[in-house]
């Protein structure tokens, strides 16, 4: 059985991914493991030319030992049945995380939050991770709490235990890739969430700019688009007929609607195709926009 895996490294934004991870694994009923990449000499001083000493070293991995092994204690609390294991290894973070995600089910990722604005800080460790894992990847921004996933209560007061917000889906209808389809189903499936698909369609990108002052071919395309979207989802939604979905067939880029939607989202679902360039895996312009402005956790599914 595959289990979830959570990137520690004592930092705010990394253990609050553990504690989303701990609910996404809970829900999923599969186990939980923490990382730690043993290249971060988190509080410690690094000396001269940059060169540990043996003493620095040990004590980094006692304090690396330590976030673990507090961070499991904190959640198998929260989560009694919970099945936790920790790992601590001395790759560099890019490279342990990428090879950790190999044999995962999900990868989960802290990023920072920018304060009183909207989104995240991705740093270039989480962008790299995004870029090349083979496997999903979520960021979870530091700061967020159960309660931001769920409604608010009668009082408009932040519950628990309240239904869940929607899951929202960037859908791409030139690309509409099963594996990004199917977890965003999948996860509103488990949260007994609806689901709200958000496709961006520019007339002017396919007839030029004449087409944005023909009212009549634009509201032909428009129709275009809703069918085009309802046609890709029908399957998906004789699978999985408890979820409800609605549909959004939006004129200009879908990043900025997506990054509007996460406001009042449980989780954004974005895909990212596999493809490599000189420099390594490539994010597309949405996906980085969404990773950057969302205000919900965003999950990046690779696809072909």
């Amino acid at each position: 059985m595959l289990a979830i895996t959570v990137g520690l490294d004592g930092s705010p934004e990394s253990l609050a991914a553990a504690d989303w991870a701990a609910r996404e694994a809970a829900q999923r009923e599969i186990p939980l493991r923490l990382l730690h990449a043993g290249d971060s000499l988190g509080p410690f001083y690094v000396p001269f030319m940059e060169v540990p000493a043996p003493g620095v070293i040990v004590a980094q991995r006692e304090w690396a030992d330590r976030v673990l092994r507090e961070a499991e204690s904190r959640l198998t609390q929260r989560h009694p049945g919970l099945r936790i294991t920790v790992q601590q290894v001395g790759e560099e973070a890019v490279a342990a995380l990428l090879s950790a995600a190999e044999d995962t089910e999900l990868l989960v990722l802290g990023s920072r939050g920018l304060g009183t604005m909207a989104g995240f800080l991705v740093g270039s460790v989480a962008l790299a991770v995004v870029a090349r894992a083979e496997r999903p990847v979520v960021l979870v921004r530091a700061g967020e709490r159960v309660e931001d996933e769920r409604l608010p209560d009668a009082a408009g007061d932040g519950a628990i235990t309240t239904p869940y917000r929607d899951v929202v889906l960037g859908l791409d209808l030139e690309n509409p890739a099963d594996a990004v389809v199917e977890f965003a189903f999948e996860a509103a499936r488990l949260r007994a969430a609806g689901l709200r698909v958000v496709h961006g369609w520019n007339p002017a990108a396919v007839y030029g700019y004449g087409a944005v002052l023909d009212s009549g071919l634009d509201a032909e395309l428009a129709k275009e688009a809703r069918h085009g979207l309802s046609d890709v989802l029908r399957p998906w939604k004789d699978k999985y007929p408890g979820v409800e979905v609605r549909e959004q067939s939006v004129v200009g880029g879908a990043g900025r609607h997506l990054v509007h939607a996460s406001r009042d989202a449980a989780l954004v679902v974005v895909g990212r195709r596999r493809r490599q360039t000189l420099v390594g895996g490539r994010i597309g312009p949405v996906t980085h926009g969404v990773l950057q402005h969302a205000s919900a956790p965003v999950a990046v599914v690779p696809h072909d």
